[in-house]
């Protein structure tokens, strides 16, 4: 370089001046300062900015300067080391609220951060001889921007455009620094540029407010499709914290409204109907008619009657009721869109068949009692009309007898006694059905069964033994029972017989029954039934009669012979035996007959006993009394 030898003749001088200083025995080390490049806080919060000088200086003076916009640097305050202590003046605090403060220590103390307290601070310090030294340190203010706000397009957008059309726009304000805004459909992030496209783009503006914090609007255009009708969009809206934090706020989702042309037409029964599309008679139908087009076109609902349309109905949801259908509204209905946008192809239009299926009531070729005599035959049918064709079923008492219409009775009995049911249905459509019964009852001359009476375990009757005899009948007329002896019960039914009667009659076996036997007879206009019961050899009761006797001739001997024990035991402990006038005793002082030898008193008063029984009713009679 053309300056070198003038650098090279002044080197020598530069390196004996550093010989000399080193040699200086007050020669003090260079000032240094310990101050942070970068300080980050939240809006809002207090922060400290610290100056602090290395190594060990006994005078120096620390400044703290601010560094404007248009580069200037206001002196916002100073300290002062005198010994060891720190004399703070404050100089220009630029209407800072709260102010500027300097603590003991020379930092530079700032309240409530603000987004206007984003500068540089610059601290410089002088210590004499030991030089000047000076640091910068950048104030970052943060703060979180208020929740994210979305308007979307409040109008109809069409699906036929061939640009972008305007979706929605996303503010996030107050903020700092400034957020940066994603967009999202279905919740997935759409990769939009900035710049114009027909397939779509996104715009931005950032306004910073009155207090310094910064608002950034969004707006999103897409070129739209039909699948996007039930799409969701929103925004979210992405900000920055300390110490290379990040924070995310979402808006609300939306949808919009599309108008799209109608590609599809569905026209359907609704209810009710079957699986094979018969609606009943009397029930309210609806007819739906649904076109895929947004918003929803007009729809105009028709009956095709001699290939000619006789409009029913024209409205914007599609659907035609019929109240209390009847079997003549079934025909051709028809359903067709207005949709003038759609395209030459499809088809817009659709008919369906309704068929009314109906069932009328049940005729029997006979009245609602049939009656027949025993061992008869008979004929019955059952007709009925509907749509579609039914099916006829005959049943008695829940049992299947055939099916068709015709009912086939032969070689009756009065087990055919009943009611016989003939029963329509449709296949195709299972809860119309309908029913019809008749009674039949068979005349003829009764029936008539006996309970056979068993004799006891030994095999043979007794005169004496008690039965119970049972008869039962049943017939038409109902027959009426009656026995050859008195006592038997009125004819009642049997429960779970049906046409069956019974009657009972309890009596006593006797020699003339196992002779003459006892009859049951059954009887009604028709004719009548007789049942004789027998009772075979009936063995008679002597020999119970010769038991009897003799049981109760010993049972009277025992007796007296208890009553004759018990007469001599008190005879043999008493005191003796003492006559006593009973009438005209003698008067008082008179002696008293005494029997003397070896006449015992037992015997005397025995005797005297049987003697005075003829005369107890004299007036001079004697007793004996033991």
């Amino acid at each position: 370089p053309p300056d070198a030898p003038a650098r090279t003749r002044g080197a020598p001088r530069l390196l004996l001046l550093a010989v000399l200083l080193a040699a200086h025995p007050d020669a003090q080390a260079e000032v240094r300062l310990s101050v942070p490049p970068l300080v980050e806080v939240m809006r809002g919060k207090s922060v400290i900015l610290d100056c602090t000088p290395t190594g060990a200086h006994d005078h120096y003076m620390l400044e703290w300067f601010l560094t404007d916009r248009s580069g200037a640097r206001p002196r916002l305050a100073s300290a002062e080391m005198q010994g060891s202590e720190l004399q703070v003046t404050m100089h220009d605090t630029r209407g800072r609220s709260p102010p500027y403060q300097l603590d003991s220590q020379g930092r530079l103390v700032l309240a409530e951060a603000q987004v206007g307290d984003e500068r540089d601070y610059v601290c410089v310090v002088r210590a004499g001889a030991a030089g000047t030294a000076e640091a910068t340190a950048r104030l970052s203010v943060f703060a979180k921007p208020e929740a994210t706000e979305v308007s979307p397009n409040k109008g109809t957008l069409s699906v036929m455009e061939d640009s972008a059309q305007e979706i929605a726009t996303c503010n996030s304000r107050n903020g700092n620094p400034v957020p940066k805004i994603t967009w999202y459909r279905n919740r997935k992030r759409l990769e939009v540029p900035v710049e114009m496209n027909p397939q779509g783009y996104m715009t931005s503006r950032t306004v910073r407010e009155a207090s310094g914090l910064l608002s950034l609007t969004s707006t999103l255009y897409l070129r739209l499709r039909k699948d996007d009708r039930n799409a969701s969009f929103h925004c979210a809206a992405h900000y920055s914290l300390p110490e290379g934090r990040h924070g995310r706020l979402d808006s609300p989702t939306f949808h919009l409204t599309l108008h799209y042309p109608t590609e599809h037409v569905e026209f359907w029964v609704d209810s009710p109907s079957t699986p094979a599309g018969w609606v009943r008679e009397g029930d309210t139908v609806q007819l739906l008619c649904q076109g895929d087009g947004s918003p929803s076109p007009e729809y105009t609902l028709f009956r095709l009657q001699d290939e000619q349309e006789e409009v029913l109905n024209v409205n914007l949801e599609g659907n035609l009721t019929l109240e209390g259908v009847t079997r003549g509204q079934s025909g051709t209905y028809g359903c067709r869109v207005e949709d003038y946008d759609a395209a030459d192809d499809v088809q817009l239009s659709k008919t369906l068949e309704l068929r009314v299926a109906y069932l009328d009531p049940l005729e029997l070729s006979e009245g609602k009692v049939l009656s027949l005599p025993l061992n008869s035959s008979a004929v019955v049918n059952c007709s009925v009309h509907g749509l579609p064709t039914p099916a006829l079923r005959w049943t008695k008492d829940s049992t299947p007898l055939g099916d068709g219409p015709m009912l086939s009775l032969s070689s009756i009995t009065f087990d055919s006694n009943g009611t016989y049911i003939c029963e329509a249905s449709l296949p195709t459509v299972p809860v119309l059905s309908r029913t019809q019964n008749f009674t039949l009852l068979v005349q003829g001359s009764p029936e008539l069964r006996a309970a056979e009476v068993q004799p006891k375990a030994d095999g043979s009757w007794r005169e004496g033994d008690e039965v119970t005899l049972i008869c039962s009948a049943r017939g038409h007329p109902e027959p009426k029972l009656s026995w050859s002896q008195l006592g038997g019960s009125p004819a009642e039914p049997i429960p779970g017989w049906q046409g069956w009667v019974s009657s009972s009659l309890t009596l006593k076996v006797t020699s003339a029954l196992s002779r003459d036997g006892i009859s049951c007879e059954a009887s009604n206009p028709h004719g009548n039934k007789r049942h004789v019961f027998h009772f075979g050899t009936v063995s008679p009761q002597t020999s119970q009669a010769g038991v009897a006797v003799m049981a109760v001739a010993v049972s009277v001997g025992l007796l007296l012979l208890v009553v004759a024990v018990f007469y001599c035991m008190r005879r043999k402990g008493g005191p003796g035996c003492r006559r006593r006038r009973e009438k005209g005793a003698p008067p008082p002082g008179e002696p008293e007959l005494s029997h003397s030898g070896s006449e015992r008193p037992e015997q005397t008063g025995l005797l005297m006993g049987g003697a005075s029984g003829g005369a107890r009713g004299g007036s001079g009679g004697f007793r004996d009394e033991c």
